[in-house]
């Protein structure tokens, strides 16, 4: 990957984005709740040569949580961190080598709580106004990092509803980066498809039951798809 333009200014539409997404409202199932562990995702968009993208790890297959899924940057906020967006920009550098340094940040999201790991995560949005070469950081942690185009995440080919076949319950996937993305990832993806005027009419009856490698790798047989 070559290195990009420098210092790039914030594009309009993702500071429209930024303006909806600090006000979107906050789907049932993830309604937060007393209790949750506080924890921060980094949602960074770049600007690549297939138009914006959103960058992505995928998670290691030992991890305790949330192991194998692809999964925006991010993990539990510490207490030297000092808050979200300083916990969201650290654990990108730590995971996928982003240098904070060269991320903006314009907005911080509603609080998102995930029932199965207990987080109550707040999603940072941020703008790589100096894109610079990225890849895994702990490989234990993260085996790949992957730059996805946001045309590619709309693409109805691309999109699915991906279903736990214990309980039935469904939510929104993507098959997109090389990555089947689906559970706590996929829906904020998805609302932000919808607030950035990128969502296009997709089968959503295309439903099809996650893989049964992908939920033994995640620790997951029954609970909502988050």
């Amino acid at each position: 990957m070559t290195e990009a333009r420098r210092d790039e200014e914030v594009p309009g539409w993702l500071t429209t984005l930024a303006q909806a997404a600090a006000d979107m409202p906050v789907p049932a199932v993830l309604q937060p709740i007393p209790g949750g562990r506080p924890a921060a995702v980094l949602i960074l968009f770049g600007v690549g040569a297939k138009g914006p993208d959103l960058l992505l790890v995928q998670r290691g297959p030992r991890l305790r949580r949330h192991a194998g899924q692809p999964a925006f940057p991010g993990g539990a906020i510490d207490a030297s961190d000092g808050g979200p967006v300083q916990a969201a920009l650290r654990e990108a550098a730590e995971e996928a080598r982003v240098d904070p340094a060269g991320v903006q940040v314009l907005a911080v999201l509603p609080e998102l709580f995930i029932q199965r790991s207990g987080f109550t995560v707040t999603p940072v949005l941020g703008w790589w106004r100096r894109q610079a070469p990225v890849g895994p950081g702990d490989p234990v942690e993260v085996t790949a990092v992957a730059r996805v185009a946001v045309a590619e995440l709309a693409d109805p080919a691309h999109r699915l509803t991906a279903r736990m076949p214990s309980s039935g319950i469904v939510g929104p996937a993507f098959r997109a980066g090389g990555m089947l993305v689906w559970g706590f990832t996929a829906m904020v993806v998805d609302r932000l498809l919808a607030l950035g005027g990128w969502e296009v009419p997709w089968d959503a009856g295309r439903v099809e039951d996650l893989p049964a490698e992908i939920l033994i790798a995640a620790g997951r047989d029954k609970g909502p798809v988050a």
